[in-house]
Order: C-alpha cells, then structure tokens, then sequence
C-alpha cells in the first residue's frame, strides 16, 4: 500500500507573534506546509520569508478565511496530495495533534475528519468566550437538525480533507461563514464524516473578528443568512421538483 502524501495548510492573518513557533512545532510531524497569508500588514510577511522549506500563498489584500482555505483546497489539488489538514495559528489548535489526524485518516474511510473542541473534556481546557459558545452550539444544532449530521463543533477550523472529496466543493464565501456553506456542500456530495476530540484552547479571548461580525447578533444572523442562500442553492440544483424529499426544504433553519 503507498503512503499518504499529507498537506498542511495554515491560513495566517497579522501572526507574527506565533507563526515561527507554530511552523517549527509542525515541522515535527509534516513535511509538506503550505502557509496562506491573508494580506497581514504586521511582521508576518518578513517571518515567512526566513523561514525555509514551506510554501507560501501571499493576498496582497485580506480576503478572508474562507478563501484562504479555498486556496489551499485548490493547491492541494493541484499537487496531488491525497489528505489536506488545516489548522490555525493562534495557537488554539496544538501540533502534537496532527499525527492523530494522520492516524485517523489512515484508519478510516472518512472523507473528512473533523476537529472537534467538545466532544471530549480534557484536562486543562480552556473556557470560550460565552457568545461564541452559544453561537456555536445554535449554529450545530441547526446544521444537525437540516442535514441529519452529528456534529458538536460546526466552527472548529482543525481538520483533515480526503483531497479527492474536495473536488465536489464550491466554496464561494470568502470570510469566516464559509463553514456553513461548507457543510451544506460536504452533506450534498455525500461526504462521510467523522470527530476527532481535541483540546479547547482560547489564549486570548479579546482575539476578534472585525466589522460587523463583532457584534454577537449580527455575526449570528450573517451566519444563518449565508446558511439559508445556501440550502436554497442547494434545492434549485437539486430538489425543485419535489421539495419535500429534500432535507433542507422540509427543515426549518429559524
């Protein structure tokens, strides 16, 4: 049997106090990172350039997390990786746990193997701040109740793509609401998924998302706008003859 040939894909914006450490811990379980720098206008640029033996994607401008990891997923692609695994460089997700990731995807016929901050308590998590939680939490629970999935963390950014799966996405939502469009996208292809438990990390809880998405309520009903466009694509390709078979037309997201 051939080995895996793994990517690790690291979307950075303004990073520069963590992206050294974070690269260098890494490089002990991957070869192959691939850095997206979203247009940072700190020292991150200048941190990536002394850094060897990665592969970096520069935006001259911010686009947004979403199309970082679109760009990732079609680097991938294009160099034949058979397994993309993103993580964030925060340092809310550790690299001691990509080999558990890599574990998971050799032992498994998952298409996508999805970090997940609450499935499991381990000792010393940390607390998220309370309206992520609670946004998160709503958010889970719609996806599960439309789609039929059985997911506990719809936001969690840690996670390994079978890269063959990723052909039957279409990621158009540039900032931080592309999970939603994700998730409606990986249920449609028949994606199969499955939960990897991993810490619950927040080292800096005033981190935050900029604009509008600060505000709780706003982020929140950005969420269920790109959601619901989402579903109603969904069901113009795919269910307008007969609704009523279709998941989405049938649930409620209120």
């Amino acid at each position: 049997m051939r080995s895996e040939r793994f990517l690790l894909a690291i979307p950075v914006f303004n990073e520069e106090r963590y992206v050294a450490g974070v690269l260098r811990r890494a490089r002990s379980y991957v070869n192959d990172i691939l850095v997206i720098d979203d247009g940072s206008t700190d020292g991150t640029a200048a941190v990536l350039a002394r850094t060897g033996g990665i592969r970096v994607i520069r935006h001259p401008e911010n686009r947004g997390y979403g199309q970082s990891l679109r760009d990732a997923f079609e680097f991938a692609i294009r160099h034949r990786y058979d397994w993309l695994i993103s993580m964030d460089c925060d340092e809310q997700h550790e690299p001691s746990f990509i080999p558990h990731f890599m574990a998971a995807a050799a032992d498994d016929d998952a298409d996508l193997i999805s970090g997940s901050r609450y499935l499991e308590r381990f000792a010393g998590n940390g607390s998220p701040p309370v309206d992520r939680r609670r946004i998160n939490r709503r958010i889970t629970r719609i996806l599960n109740a439309v789609l039929g999935l059985k997911i506990t963390d719809a936001f969690c950014g840690f996670k390994a793509y079978r890269v063959e799966a990723l052909r039957s996405l279409d990621i158009t939502v540039p900032g931080y609401a592309m999970p939603l469009q994700f998730w409606v996208q990986a249920w449609r292809a028949g994606w199969r998924i499955r939960e990897l438990p991993i810490r619950l990390i927040y080292n800096d809880p005033s981190r935050h998302f900029g604009g509008l998405l600060d505000d709780p309520r706003s982020r929140y009903e950005h969420y269920l706008e790109v959601l619901r466009a989402e579903l109603a694509a969904c069901c113009r390709r795919e269910c307008h003859e007969n609704p009523a078979s279709c998941a989405p037309c049938s649930t409620s997201t209120g």
